[in-house]
């Protein structure tokens, strides 16, 4: 019981999350139309506020929570380059250590037995140099983030090796999308119609 309490607090966290509707306020039109409402609280709170970000981010990541992306150029748009960087880089890898330690805890070793041959095309990988081999699926992101945060659980990835190697592999998917929201800021600053790109990959 006390190994899957860890579990059933967030699947417990997830329903809320789902049925709270919270995804349906994570698009671009939300976004504009309380833009200078955001941002003028991030002047007047910009501790507060990053922490706030950090916070939604990491519970977004932790439970797959669709749309990401928005929330990834949003917090460019709101907070800028590199206050917008530093708290996306900080929830994701919050939200990844969560489902990463929930996984390793609750599910490790009845889950690893049923989908081990699934598990075989990271297995080798993970034995032979863990760090490098998640850094680099995070670089180049084939598969799916959440997938990412699974598989090295199952396959026992030390912790620390986890973390370090997520925090970095993220960095150039974020900066990207980041950037865009900071270049949308300065659009819409000089009063043009800014509208999102017609497709985007999420680094989360």
């Amino acid at each position: 019981m006390k190994r899957l309490l860890p579990l059933a607090i967030f699947v417990l966290l997830i329903g809320v999350v789902y049925v709270s509707g919270v995804g349906d306020y994570l698009s671009f039109t939300a976004l504009r139309e309380n833009l200078e409402l955001l941002q003028t609280f991030v002047a007047r709170n910009t501790v507060l506020a990053l922490l706030a970000l950090v916070a939604f981010y990491a519970l977004g990541t932790a439970v797959s929570l669709p749309a990401m992306s928005v929330v990834t150029i949003a917090s460019g748009v709101i907070f800028g380059l590199w206050l917008g960087l530093l708290g996306v880089l900080l929830g994701a890898t919050l939200g990844a250590t969560l489902i990463f330690s929930v996984v390793r805890t609750s599910l490790g070793d009845p889950l690893r037995v049923k989908v081990r041959p699934w598990l075989g095309k990271f297995e080798r990988g993970f034995q032979k140099d863990e760090f490098n081999y998640l850094l680099a699926l995070r670089l180049v992101p084939v598969f799916p983030f959440w997938v990412l945060n699974i598989a090295p659980a199952l396959l026992g990835m030390r912790l620390r090796n986890y973390v370090m190697a997520t925090a970095l592999g993220i960095i150039p998917g974020t900066f990207v999308f980041v950037w865009v929201g900071k270049g949308a800021a300065e659009t819409v600053r000089l009063g043009a119609r800014w509208m999102p790109p017609n497709c985007c990959f999420s680094p989360m």
